[in-house]
C-alpha cells in the first residue's frame, strides 16, 4: 500500500494565472486541433458515445460546426452502420454509391426507395452499372399508373447531363448553374456510374464553411466498439461503411484485454485511427500508447451522471489525470493526442483541460439537454427537460444486454435486473436548444481564454499555460456572488 504525496486537483481546485496578451482580438485565434494524428478538428470538442447523447443527427451537427460526435455502440451492428452512413451521406462533394435501380422497376418502387432513403431522385443503370437514366420525384409526383416502368418517366440517356471523375467543385457549381440542374451524375470512361453531385451538397457546403470532412467532403464521424471477440466484426462492417475512426468503449482501459483488443485492430487495420481508452494515470496513458493507440481517452468517474468513483473508490481527479496521462504519453515517446472526457461542466472547464496537457474534450450531460440528442424528452412543472444516462447505470446496462444477448448458456437472464451493479445513474437535463448553440458559447469562452493566456492556438497556451491552487474562498470568489440574478 502507498499513498501518493500529491494531491489530485479538478478544474474547480486551480485558475490560470492571465498573460500578457499580443492577441487584439478573440477572433484572431486558431481553435484547430488533433483529434488523432491524421483527423484534425476546426474546434477542440467531441460528443459522448453515449445513447442519450450521439447518434447520427448529433454527429451531422458537431461536424459541421467544426468537431466530431462518436456513434455510441448500444445498438445491433447494422443500425451503428446505419447511423454512420446516415452521416456520409448528410455532406459531400459528391455522394458515392448513389441509390440506384434497374430500368425495370416500377414507378411505385422508385417512390418507395425515395420515401425510405429520404432522397429526391435515383440513378438508373444496367446490369453493369452503366447509367442509363435519372429519376427524380418531379418525374413520377403525378404519374397516372404506378405499376408502369421508371423507363417510361426518367431522363433518358442521351438528355443527361453528366461530369468526368475529375471534376472540381468549381467547376460542378458552374456545370450545374448552367444547365438549371439539380443532380449532377458523375461517370467513368466507360459511362459506369461512379458518384453524383448534387446542387444541395454544394449549397450545405457554403452554409457549412468549418466542417469537418474527409478527403471525399464527406463529414467526419466516429464509432464506439467493445472490446469481445465479437467487436472485430463491427469494427469491419464500421470501418468499411465509412467511420473515420474507432473508439474503444470500456470504463477501465487499462485493462488486458483492452490492450490485446488495440493490437487485434492494429494488426488487422493498420490504417484505422483507434482512440482507446478510459484511463486516468501515467501507466495507463504509457500502456496504451505502446499498444498502438493513436488518441488517449481519459477520465474516470468525472462525468456528472457517473459514480464510479462512489461505487469503486478508485479514480482521480480530472485536471490531474489529464496531466499524468499527457506524461505518460510523452513517456511512451509517441506524440498522440489526449482526449479529456468528463467533468467539463462550463467553458472554462475546457479551457482548463486544454491548458493542462489535452488535444480535445469529450462532453457527454452537456449536450444530453440539445434538440439533436436522442435521449426522450419530458415536462416538469411546463419546463422541458431531456434524459441522459451514464453508460454504466442501470437502465444502460440492462439495454446493453438486450441489444448483445447472452454470450454464452451460463450468462445472466437480461431480466436479471439484481445481478447488475451499476455505476452511473439516469438524470434529466434543462432543453438547451440547438447543439449549435451550446458550441457557439463553449468556443466563445475558448476564444477569450486563449486572449488571456496570451496564446493565439492551443498549442501555445499549453506551453504558456501556469496554474495557482485556489481555497473554497477562491472559488466563491470566482462566481457572481453579493447580488440578486435577474
Amino acid at each position: 500500500m502507498k499513498i501518493r504525496a500529491t494531491k489530485g486537483l479538478t478544474f474547480d481546485d486551480v485558475l490560470l494565472v492571465p498573460k500578457k496578451s499580443p492577441v487584439s482580438s478573440r477572433k484572431d485565434v486558431d481553435t484547430s486541433t488533433w483529434l488523432t494524428p491524421r483527423i484534425r478538428l476546426r474546434i477542440p470538442i467531441v460528443s459522448a458515445n453515449m445513447d442519450t447523447v450521439t447518434e447520427a443527427e448529433m454527429a451531422i451537427a458537431m461536424a459541421r460546426a467544426g468537431g466530431i460526435g462518436i456513434i455510441h455502440r448500444f445498438m445491433t451492428v447494422k443500425q451503428q452502420v446505419q447511423q454512420i452512413r446516415r452521416v456520409k451521406r448528410a455532406e459531400g462533394f459528391m455522394v458515392e454509391r448513389p441509390y440506384a435501380l434497374p430500368q425495370s422497376a416500377s414507378i411505385a418502387q422508385a417512390q418507395q426507395i425515395m420515401t425510405q432513403r429520404d432522397v429526391g431522385g435515383l440513378m438508373v443503370v444496367s446490369e453493369d452499372e452503366e447509367l442509363i437514366g435519372l429519376v427524380t420525384q418531379r418525374d413520377i409526383l403525378l404519374a397516372p399508373n404506378s405499376s408502369a416502368p421508371i423507363s417510361a418517366v426518367m431522363t433518358q440517356p442521351e438528355q443527361i447531363i453528366s461530369a468526368g471523375a475529375d471534376i472540381t467543385m468549381e467547376e460542378a457549381r458552374r456545370l450545374l448553374h448552367k444547365h438549371r440542374l439539380e443532380k449532377l451524375p458523375v461517370v467513368d470512361e466507360d459511362g459506369s456510374l461512379l458518384g453524383l453531385i448534387t446542387a444541395q451538397d454544394i449549397l450545405k457546403h457554403n452554409r457549412h464553411p468549418n466542417a469537418v470532412t474527409d478527403n471525399s467532403g464527406r463529414l467526419r464521424v466516429g464509432a464506439a466498439i467493445g472490446v469481445q471477440a465479437a467487436d472485430m466484426q463491427r469494427a469491419e462492417a464500421l470501418l468499411n461503411a465509412g467511420a473515420d475512426l474507432l473508439v474503444l468503449d470500456i470504463a477501465h482501459g487499462h485493462a488486458d484485454h483492452c490492450i490485446e483488443m488495440i493490437k487485434n485492430l492494429r494488426a488487422k487495420f493498420p490504417d484505422a485511427q483507434l482512440v482507446a481508452g478510459n484511463v486516468a494515470s501515467k501507466e495507463g496513458a504509457y500502456d496504451l500508447a505502446m499498444a498502438g493507440a493513436d488518441a488517449i481517452k481519459v477520465g474516470v468517474g468525472p462525468g456528472s451522471i457517473c459514480t464510479t468513483r462512489i461505487v469503486t473508490g478508485f479514480g482521480v481527479p480530472q485536471l490531474t489525470a489529464i496531466m499524468d496521462s499527457a506524461a505518460g504519453v510523452k513517456a511512451a515517446g509517441r506524440k498522440i493526442p489526449i482526449i479529456a472526457d468528463g467533468g467539463i461542466k462550463i467553458s472554462g472547464d475546457m479551457v482548463k483541460a486544454l491548458a493542462v496537457g489535452a488535444s480535445s474534450v469529450m462532453m457527454g450531460s452537456m449536450f444530453a439537454g440539445c434538440e439533436e440528442a436522442p435521449g426522450a424528452t419530458v415536462i416538469r412543472n411546463g419546463q422541458k427537460f431531456k434524459v441522459v444516462r451514464g453508460m454504466a447505470s442501470l437502465g444502460a446496462a440492462m439495454g446493453r444486454k438486450a441489444v448483445e444477448g447472452p454470450q454464452d448458456e451460463s450468462a445472466e437472464d437480461p431480466e436479471d435486473w439484481d445481478k447488475v451493479v451499476p455505476e452511473g445513474i439516469e438524470a434529466v437535463v434543462p432543453y438547451r436548444g440547438n447543439v449549435e448553440e451550446v458550441l457557439y458559447q463553449l468556443v466563445g469562452g475558448l476564444w477569450s481564454g486563449l486572449s488571456y493566456g496570451g496564446a493565439f492556438t492551443i498549442e501555445e497556451l499549453q506551453e504558456k499555460a501556469e496554474f495557482i491552487q485556489i481555497t473554497p474562498a477562491g472559488l466563491r470568489e470566482s462566481r457572481s456572488h453579493d447580488v440578486s440574478k435577474v
